[in-house]
């Protein structure tokens, strides 16, 4: 779908566990969070992130559920005509971890082979509880996995580079420039994320375990 200034516009629906990061993550973008709208029917915010690519922006609508997941499950609206999807869950808690095939599910049933970006938040944190090589459901399911610190920036672009590539069907595609993010509210360890990317390439080549994500 394009507006009228002919810029593509996609869906974008977000879904995870409560206090996972998910509007803290949307709100980093100032522009998202400036000019954001709320659809009292559905009890969801919609935050318009704009991106500058080597083609021309794209804007993702990031439907994010203002709380709504907290009283069980998301109405089919939230879901119908999304174009691709995000599920977040917290590095910090393994319930968050072990509920993600829920969402998928939900995400699934909706809107049937959009790309989907599973993302393994507050990696900022150095008490995680779920290890980077335990996150194997992305590999079950062919999502794309990646691991983000919202409150620090950290990997911010990539579900949406990852996405934008994806649904405009150019690996080529690049962003051409950063977008205007609220500052760091913590800092990361560079040195924790060398160690967590080095972890998550070994993940990567590792076979899958037999038994249902169990050794948590």
């Amino acid at each position: 779908m394009t507006d009228a200034q002919n810029i593509p516009n996609f869906k974008l629906v977000l879904v995870g566990d409560g206090g996972t990061g998910k509007t803290t993550f949307v709100k980093r973008h100032l522009t998202g969070e400036f000019e954001k709208k709320y659809i009292a029917t559905l009890g969801v915010e919609v935050h318009p992130l704009q991106f500058h690519t080597n083609f021309g922006p794209i804007v993702f609508n990031v439907w994010d559920t203002a709380g709504q997941e907290k009283f069980g499950g998301l109405r089919d609206g939230y879901y119908i005509q999304g174009q691709c999807g995000i599920i977040m869950f917290d590095v910090t808690s393994r319930i968050t971890y072990k509920n993600v095939p829920n969402w998928h599910r939900d995400l699934e049933r909706v809107c049937e082979n959009i790309p989907i970006v599973l993302c393994g938040n507050k990696v900022d944190v150095k008490e995680r509880k779920v290890k980077t090589g335990a996150v194997t459901f992305h590999r079950k399911k062919n999502l794309q996995y990646f691991e983000i610190s919202a409150k620090s920036n950290y990997n911010f672009e990539k579900p949406f580079l990852w996405l934008a590539r994806k649904l405009v069907g150019n690996p080529a595609l690049e962003f051409a420039a950063a977008p205007a993010l609220a500052p760091p509210e913590v800092q990361i360890d560079h040195s924790l994320m060398e160690q967590y990317n080095k972890e998550l390439e070994t993940a990567a080549a590792a076979p899958l375990p037999d038994e249902d994500d169990g050794d948590l």
